[in-house]
C-alpha cells in the first residue's frame, strides 16, 4: 500500500477541492466538487509510485511524451539515457517516455495555505537525475485553487552557468463525471497538427488544425500539436458540466489523448513538442533568468 501525505486545497469561493501528493512527484490526485471527481484515476496512486503508470495530473519532466532514441545532444554534449536507471522509463517500443520524475520523492514543500501549495525540487542535488539530464537547476511548482480554477505554475531556475532546455509538460487526465464519454464535446483552438507514426513519434509532417467543437463519441486521440496560441483555451463539456484548460504562458505545444477503453481525455500543456529534446527548436532557461510556465483548469 502507498501511504503518503496528501495535501488538499480548498477553493475559498466554492466547494471545489484539489489534492496533491508532494512525496509522490507532486502528482495531482483529485479535483473534485461535492464528491464528483474530474480527474481520471486510471490505475491509481499505487501503480504510479511503483510502475510509473500515470494518473491524475502528473508532471512529465524533463521531456514530455516520447523520445525517438536513447541519446540526445545539447550544445555539443551528447547524453545517453539508460532505461531503468536515473528515472528513465520506456514504452512498449523501448522509447524513453515521460521524463525521469515519475513519483520522484525529492520534492520539498516550501509554502502552504488553505488554497495554495509550493514545492521545490533541487534537480542538481541528485547525481542520478543529472546523468539523464545534466543541467543543474531548481524546479518549483506553485499551485493555487480559487474561483473554481486550479492554476499550476512551474519555474525552472538554473543553478549553474549552463542553460536548461525546456521540453517538459503535464498530463491532466480529465473526465465529466456521470456522463458517458460518447456525449462529451471537445473544443480546441486553431493550431498546427503534428502527425505521428505507429510508435507515437512525430513524422516531421504538419498540417493546419482549424479548431472548433466536436462530440467525442468513439474517437480516439493521441495527437501532437504546436503553434498553440498563448492563452488558448481547450474545453471538455457535457450536460451542465464544463472543464476548461487554459494554456496561460510557456506552453506553445499540446498533446490530446483519449483512449477508447477509458472514460477520460488528456489535454496536455507542453513546453515543446514530442521529441523536441532530440530534434531541437525548444526554448531554454538561462542562468539568472528563470522561466515560468502556467496553465489552469477551470471546472464549471
Amino acid at each position: 500500500m502507498v501511504d503518503f501525505e496528501t495535501v488538499t486545497l480548498r477553493d475559498p469561493s466554492s466547494s471545489l477541492t484539489a489534492s496533491f501528493v508532494p512525496a509522490a512527484g507532486m502528482v495531482g490526485t483529485s479535483l473534485a466538487d461535492a464528491g464528483a471527481e474530474f480527474l481520471g484515476q486510471r490505475r491509481g496512486l499505487t501503480a504510479y509510485v511503483h510502475n510509473g503508470k500515470t494518473m491524475g495530473i502528473p508532471i512529465l519532466y524533463p521531456w514530455a511524451n516520447r523520445l525517438s532514441a536513447n541519446t540526445y545532444e545539447v550544445d555539443d554534449t551528447v547524453v545517453t539515457l539508460v532505461p531503468g536507471a536515473g528515472g528513465v522509463r520506456t514504452d512498449e517500443n523501448g522509447a524513453p517516455i515521460h521524463g525521469v520524475l515519475a513519483a520522484y520523492p525529492g520534492w520539498e514543500v516550501s509554502a502552504r495555505t488553505d488554497n495554495s501549495l509550493t514545492a521545490v525540487l533541487d534537480y542538481g542535488r541528485d547525481a542520478q537525475l543529472l546523468a539523464s539530464f545534466p543541467f543543474p537547476h531548481l524546479l518549483t511548482q506553485h499551485v493555487t485553487l480559487a474561483a473554481r480554477t486550479l492554476t499550476v505554475e512551474t519555474t525552472v531556475a538554473p543553478t549553474s552557468p549552463v542553460s536548461v532546455p525546456l521540453c517538459f509538460g503535464y498530463h491532466p487526465y480529465l473526465k465529466i463525471p456521470g456522463v458517458p464519454r460518447e456525449e462529451w464535446t471537445l473544443s480546441t483552438p486553431p493550431m498546427r497538427h503534428l502527425p505521428v507514426d505507429d510508435k507515437g513519434i512525430p513524422t516531421g509532417a504538419h498540417e493546419p488544425w482549424p479548431g472548433g467543437a466536436e462530440q467525442l463519441k468513439t474517437t480516439a486521440y493521441d495527437d501532437g500539436f504546436d503553434r498553440v496560441p498563448a492563452g488558448a483555451v481547450f474545453t471538455l463539456a457535457a450536460g451542465e458540466r464544463r472543464i476548461g484548460v487554459t494554456f496561460g504562458s510557456g506552453y506553445p505545444a499540446a498533446q490530446l489523448f483519449a483512449p477508447t477503453d477509458d472514460d477520460l481525455m488528456a489535454i496536455e500543456p507542453m513546453a515543446a513538442p514530442t521529441d523536441a529534446l532530440r530534434r531541437g527548436g525548444y526554448r531554454k532557461a538561462a542562468a539568472g533568468r528563470p522561466e515560468t510556465a502556467r496553465f489552469s483548469i477551470t471546472v464549471v
